[in-house]
């Protein structure tokens, strides 16, 4: 479903543009004129008064989750996490030796009156969250508790890195606008990524934040690898500024969500629980308690099916009946085969 035959066209296209390209670094910040473009995009789609001098380019969100780490975390301070939330970043977090606090996200949203509670009692570094089509259960916070989040954060000086990934993968409409639309004191990072529907392979993520945030992750990142690579920056703005990416970002939402709809079916009668997202490219899903993970899963990937176990995104490790099931990546009959076949697995291992 990735636009690789018109990628294929752009490449032509910038080193015409750009002779000199592969003989040229990036800054660590990233390309000014990648920047210029993602600000005037910010702007326009959700309001964010911003320029390019508070934005930095990272090579894909994981590596601006690394680095925002790195600048954050001392071993032992305590961080609030979604429960579930995404595994790369929980291993990330337990690499710098932060102490996770769990915030159990719902179909609604969190309990804020929780939120608050471990924000006064523990006076956590930051709060890293996906509030968007959320990785993995596809949940979305409402735009109340978005504004009442920032409120939080800015009261109690908490950090919130609020991890983007999925926004323009929405079924029926736009979700809501990014927490750091109401940021007006610099306690949100925002991670916008685009890997995930226009080329996994150029991992181009913008980061942005006021100027302290920025300052310190430019140091950061050329300690890391001195700037994302010309290549990839150039060929994705190309790409970013044309018409057809607005083209294959609609016939995107369309496959995704016939992908979902066909996945539920399958899945109907099978006596699981799910709640159905209206974006991204998972579901959720809970299996029977008496179905045991470990043997199950080793059959199922004996038998070329792939998900991931819900514990691994669980910061306490305990959503052992939970699996997350991805329909992006193959076509709509392998989908439909792979889920019957996932469906007479559990069905023998009740």
């Amino acid at each position: 479903m990735l636009p690789n035959l018109f990628l294929s066209e752009y490449v032509k296209k910038v080193f015409d543009s750009y002779p000199k390209l592969l003989g040229t670094y990036s800054s660590a910040q990233g390309d000014e004129e990648l920047r210029e473009a993602l600000s005037r995009f910010m702007v326009r789609q959700h309001w964010v008064q911003l320029t390019a001098s508070e934005m930095v380019i990272t090579t894909g969100a994981q590596q601006a989750i690394d680095l925002l780490s790195r600048i954050y975390i001392r071993s032992m301070d305590p961080i609030l996490v979604e429960r579930p939330t995404y595994s790369a970043a929980l291993d990330i977090f337990r690499q710098q030796g932060a102490r996770l606090l769990p915030v159990d996200i719902y179909p609604d949203g969190y309990d804020l009156e929780r939120v608050e509670l471990l924000m006064k009692r523990y006076k956590p570094r930051l709060f890293y969250m996906n509030p968007t089509f959320h990785n993995p259960t596809g949940y979305t916070v409402p735009s109340a508790q978005r504004k009442q989040l920032v409120e939080l954060a800015e009261r109690y000086r908490c950090l919130i890195i609020e991890d983007d990934a999925f926004h323009d993968m929405y079924f029926d409409k736009p979700p809501p606008m990014p927490l750091i639309t109401y940021d007006t004191e610099g306690w949100v990072v925002y991670l916008r990524s685009f890997s995930k529907y226009v080329a996994p392979g150029l991992r181009i993520c913008s980061v942005i934040g006021r100027r302290p945030v920025i300052g310190s992750l430019i140091t950061a990142k050329s300690l890391a690898d001195n700037g994302t690579p010309c290549v990839n920056q150039k060929i994705f703005l190309h790409y970013f500024g044309s018409e057809r990416l607005q083209q294959h970002q609609e016939k995107l939402r369309i496959a995704l969500q016939v992908r979902r709809d066909i996945m539920e079916r399958e899945f109907a009668g099978a006596g699981w629980d799910w709640v159905s997202p209206q974006g991204g490219l998972n579901l959720w899903v809970k299996l029977p308690d008496s179905i045991p993970m470990e043997p199950f899963f080793a059959e199922c990937v004996r038998q070329s099916i792939s998900f991931v176990p819900g514990a691994i995104c669980d910061p306490l490790r305990e959503m052992k009946s939970w699996i997350r099931l991805s329909y992006s990546f193959v076509n709509e009959g392998q989908l439909r085969e792979g889920a019957r076949r996932l469906t007479d697995i559990a069905e023998r291992f009740k």
